[in-house]
């Protein structure tokens, strides 16, 4: 039998032979056709149900069977009978001990769709266990613009799609020709008859791959960009194999890796480790380390290298290893100020290491060993140039260190001993080095005498000369002045939340206990009479930090920086290292009066850091309100110690600053509208301006004059006031233009008879033109009585041509220019824009300051030159700011009394940012009329391509707040009658770009270290209602900023569940706690 139908009857062909040999495995002989047939007819007849593949058992008297009971199987089986079944004696635990069936017992199937038939689909629906039966479609996620592989992308040259230029055509065609590299004539074959295919396409349809050398052609193209930097690189090593000097060749080439890394593969070594390299951080900061340590090692004094490489071992180290290798580098150059000011820097942001006491005593060091250096006592390394004003400025910060950690008893107590160890040293140890001076000062520090600011204060050297002649004759003081604190005040309101309790009391303790405090030995006190230990300072803990200083100037900046740290705006900005290190309240956003009065505004320039005493909330109005009767009294004290010390410019300057100070009291008053403070603080004002005016010194000083003028005006006499300033200018004489606080006498006079109501602004005007008109004449002032002549006016004009254009020819020739020159340029060229404005237009005025600028602007920046010489050019600088600001305030009262575009001002402030970015008052108005604009892009511009060039920090704040000014903008639209409406307006992403703002902004040293950016951060996450992120920014900021005070009270206002644990912090960290919680919960139980 053929086991296949088909081949049955080959067996049977006639002749067999050999075929028959081969196809033999295609029959079976032992196979039968007719026994498949019969079974399969039983089978169908059978009804048993039986499963395939197990024995079969039958009972029954049928023949099929044989006798008793065996186990066959059913293709054996003849005839079936029906009682047919099969057995499994075999038992399955699985049946009871599981819930369901084997899986490989159940019938697999796939489900079509997700329903069933029979129900409705609207009203029931089933859900499947198990997967979905849909296909998962694995979509590849689209590549975006931004991303790395984008970027990359952007970088590679790209490929030339035509190299010929042709003639263009007359003929108009109705497309655009793409032409290939070649352009060569097409082949027809008889694959391609149109002879459209290329090459490559008709090599594939003959099925043939491309030439092997063109295969390869791709590989083996060298990239241009890899090619470019392995150029660099070999240029780098060449040169600083030929140059292992050129420190600054090596922070170039280390630079560099950078842009090296940026590049995919051009270290890479095998196939699959382009992206991984180029993703590696950690191998790029080996590499600089690798290079920075091989310029150590040929440069081993150069402190650049060693700093750049400690700054790159903070992503490696620890804390404590980092400490050790910065005071191994300080022990090999402890005369480098510079060093010092970043180590102590590094010292004062490291969290973990840091505590109030470690980092104080740090400074201490610091000046004694600078002070052993200036002195000549470290004999192996002599005083470096500029190592004096570098101290003075160390000290600031020190100073400024403790006022921001509420040590504000040891600031005070370092500025009074300053003050007695600089101007009241005895003549017999001014010979003696500062160490063997500092211990005779202890003495007179222990002796409880009165220091500076204190009540009979007398000075060291006095004190030293009656010690010679046997004491004091002690005489007891009147008991009348002494008021007794008022303690019981502390707590107004006790049914308010304990965190309210605690801050209210907290800060009203700084601003009253920033003194220190000393036994009165009237009242027969002693130093256990103190309920405050910590009130007290000891010598020990100022002693080290006392330096000497020996420049005159810097003398003075000592007593500014005092005057200015009490609260009294003298006009001192600290110096550049600690500017914004100080920087902790928001007071450089506040506008004062510039909008009401742009002429006559009042600019205190405190420069964003707060008096001694004030650790207010941030956003609290920042006016000169001053200090309480105690801290009046301290500051009068100070005044009456220092101004003898002075004379000439130096001491009017003294006075005008304690003029100025109460003047923006008497404004504070003004601003709050409270008239009986007003009052009394006038007749002090006034009162202390006539005593000033009757010393002789003082009689001819115009700047005083000009004090007391615009006090009366502003206590709204403007009779009396006339009647100053007629007085002052009828004593000047005939000095015309030459005299420079005359000048600024008359500038302001006619500036307030500009700024009057609209009412009386005609008759003011030509009385402001009276004014400036008979500056210019050699005869003497006499009262406004009518028009001024034309002929007068023209005099005028003519005068004030000649006398600018003999300024601007000596500033031409002076190099560097005197004080003098510079002041007198600025008032002439103040007096005569508002001349030309007043009598001709703001046209005519724009044009004075052109012809000035352009003059002065090619002295301080020459052609060719990026950076004027700082000793040359310093101070037409300065001139070249105040004539700017001139010229925008100016254009603001234009815009303010009649209608004038703002294209003028806005471009005249943004060229003047771009050369003085630090300009905290040009950075004011440029941000209050930008924000007027509808469109945001120009400025946004703007901003950025100021932050990308200037180093100071003022343009990321001031830009932080436009932004923040915006989003406000857009909230009062989307509120009405103060409720919240759905957003109508789109905020178009302001809440990111402010957050991304702050984030650059703190990505350098100043902006990481400025304790008012954390601030303005924090108080915008916590306005956003992100707890959880302002508390992450919040421990950040104490990660980079650990001893401002500010910043834990403004947690414990955001976050008032967490006071105990910022407490426990603040205490840990020896921060200033005046307030105890234990001391707080006995206050609450009486």
């Amino acid at each position: 039998m053929a086991l296949f139908p088909a081949f049955a009857g080959l067996s049977e062909a006639p002749d067999g032979g050999s075929s028959r040999k081969e196809l033999d495995w295609l029959s079976n002989p032992s196979f039968c056709v007719g026994s498949i047939t019969s079974l399969s007819q039983q089978t169908e007849a059978a009804p048993a149900h039986v499963s395939e593949g197990l024995p079969l058992t039958s009972q029954g008297n049928n023949a099929a069977a044989d006798t008793g009971h065996r186990f066959v199987w059913l293709e054996d089986i003849q005839a079936v009978t029906g009682e047919t079944f099969r057995t499994d004696k075999k038992p399955d635990p699985a049946n009871w001990e599981y819930k369901s069936l084997y899986r490989g017992d159940i019938a697999r199937y796939k489900r079509k769709g997700d329903s069933c038939l029979g129900i409705n689909p609207k009203k029931q629906c089933i859900s499947w266990e198990g997967t979905s039966t849909e296909k998962k479609h694995s979509r590849k996620q689209v590549e975006r613009y931004f991303t790395k592989k984008s970027v990359g992308l952007m970088n590679i040259d790209g490929v030339a799609i035509s190299s010929k230029t042709e003639p263009p055509s007359s003929e108009p065609i109705s497309f655009i020709p793409v032409k290939d590299l070649e352009d060569a004539a097409p082949v027809t074959t008889w694959l391609n008859p149109l002879g459209i295919y290329d090459q490559s396409t008709t090599h594939w349809l003959q099925g043939q791959g491309p030439p092997e050398q063109e295969s390869k052609q791709p590989d083996a193209q060298p990239d241009s960009e890899s090619a470019a930097l392995k150029a660099k690189v070999e240029e780098f090593n060449r040169r600083v194999r030929e140059n292992p000097r050129d420190t600054q060749l090596w922070m170039a080439f280390v630079a560099f890796q950078d842009e090296v890394m940026k590049s995919p593969g051009l270290y890479a070594i095998e196939e699959g480790e382009q992206e991984k390299r180029k993703r590696s951080l950690k191998l790029i900061l080996e590499k600089k380390l690798a290079i920075l340590e091989r310029a150590i090692e040929s440069n081993q004094s150069s402190v650049d290298l060693k700093l750049a490489k400690l700054k790159l071992c903070t992503e490696f180290w620890e804390p404590s290893t980092l400490v050790k290798e910065w005071q191994k580098l300080i022990f090999l150059h402890p005369n480098n100020t510079a060093l010092w000011q970043k180590y102590l820097l590094f010292c004062q942001s490291q969290f973990s290491t840091f505590s109030i006491s470690k980092i104080h005593s740090l400074y201490g060091k610091c000046l004694s060993t600078l002070s052993a250096v200036k002195d000549g006592s470290i004999l192996s390394h002599p005083a470096l140039p500029g190592t004096e004003e570098a101290m003075f400025a160390l000290f600031l910060q020190q100073c400024h260190f403790l006022r921001q950690a509420g040590h504000s008893e040891k600031a005070i107590s370092l500025f009074q001993a300053m003050v007695d160890f600089t101007f009241f040293k005895p003549d017999s140890v001014k010979d003696l080095p500062t160490k063997g001076q500092v211990e005779f000062f202890e003495p007179f520090w222990d002796s409880g005498e009165p220091r500076a600011g204190e009540k009979g204060a007398r000075g060291w050297k006095a004190w030293m000369h009656q010690q010679e002649r046997g004491g004091w004759v002690v005489i007891n003081p009147d008991e009348d002045d002494d008021e007794p604190e008022e303690d019981d005040q502390e707590i107004k309101d006790k049914t308010l939340p304990r965190w309210q309790i605690w801050l209210a009391a907290e800060r009203s303790r700084d601003q009253r206990h920033w003194r220190p405090w000393r036994p009165d030995k009237t009242k027969k006190q002693t130093e256990e009479d103190c309920e405050d230990p910590e009130r007290q300072v000891l010598f020990d803990d100022i002693g080290q930090s006392l330096i000497r200083l020996s420049s005159h100037d810097l003398q003075f900046q000592l007593v500014e920086a005092f005057l200015q740290f009490l609260g009294v705006p003298s006009g001192f900005t600290p110096p550049a290292s600690c500017l914004y290190l100080a920087m902790d309240e928001n007071s450089i956003f506040d506008n004062g009066l510039y909008d009401e009065k742009p002429l006559t505004f009042f600019n205190p320039l405190f420069s964003g850091a707060s008096c001694v005493g004030r650790m207010d909330r941030l956003g609290y109005p920042r006016w000169t309100r001053g200090q309480n009767r105690e801290g009046e009294e301290f500051i009068r004290n100070v005044f009456h110690l220092v101004m003898p010390l002075f004379s000439g410019k130096e001491k009017s300057q003294l006075c005008f600053s304690w003029l100025q100070y109460e003047i923006a009291k008497v404004i504070w008053c003004l601003h709050t509208k409270n008239k009986k403070r007003l009052k009394s603080q006038g007749k002090n004002c006034k009162k202390l301006a006539k005593n000033l005016l009757k010393e002789p010194e003082n009689c001819n000083n115009f700047c005083l004059w000009k004090q007391y003028a615009h006090l009366e005006w502003l206590l709204g006499n403007t009779e009396d006031a006339r009647k100053v300033f007629d007085t002052a200018l009828g004593m000047a004489g005939s000095r015309e233009l030459k005299d420079s606080d005359l000048c600024e006498l008359s500038l302001l006079y006619a500036e307030l008879e500009v700024e009057l109501s609209p009412e009386v602004r005609r008759a003011a005007t030509a009385r402001a033109v009276h004014i400036l008109t008979k500056l210019t004449e050699s005869s003497p002032y006499g009262p406004y009585t009518g028009q001024v002549l034309a002929v007068h006016i023209l005099k005028a004009r003519k005068a004030y041509e000649h006398a600018l254009q003999d300024c601007l020819g000596d500033s031409c020739v002076s190099n560097p220019a005197p004080t003098d020159s510079c002041s007198r340029l600025i008032s002439l060229a103040k007096c005569f824009m508002l001349f030309q404005y007043l009598t001709i237009g703001i046209d005519a005025a724009v044009q004075i300051y052109e012809q000035v600028f352009a003059k002065l602007n090619s002295s301080v920046f020459p052609e060719g030159s990026g950076e004027g010489d700082s000793a040359s050019s310093q101070s037409w600088t300065s001139v070249l700011e105040a004539i700017t600001l001139m010229h925008t305030s100016l254009l603001r009262f234009h815009m303010k009394v009649s209608v004038y575009p703002l294209a003028p001002l806005r471009e005249a402030l943004s060229q003047a940012l771009k050369l003085y970015p630090g300009n905290q008052v040009l950075w004011r108005s440029y941000v209050q009329i930008q924000n007027k604009s509808h469109s945001a892009s120009k400025t946004r511009r703007f901003f950025d391509t100021i932050t990308r060039s200037a180093k100071p920090l003022e343009p990321w704040l001031f830009a932080i707040e436009a932004e923040k000014l915006r989003k406000r903008l857009v909230e009062t639209v989307q509120r009405l009658d103060g409720r919240e409406i759905h957003a109508t307006i789109p905020e178009t992403g302001l809440m990111h770009r402010i957050q991304a703002l702050f984030e650059n902004a703190m990505r350098s040293d100043s902006g990481s270290q400025c304790p008012l950016l954390w601030r303005m951060y924090l108080n915008f996450l916590v306005s956003l209602g992100n707890k959880e992120r302002s508390k992450g920014v919040f421990y950040k900021a104490l990660q980079n900023c650990p001893w401002a005070k500010v910043l834990y009270l403004d947690a414990v206002e955001y976050f008032p569940d967490e006071m105990q644990e910022i407490l426990d912090l603040m205490t840990e960290k020896e921060l200033r706690v005046r307030l105890p919680l234990e001391e707080l919960e006995l206050l609450l139980e009486d």
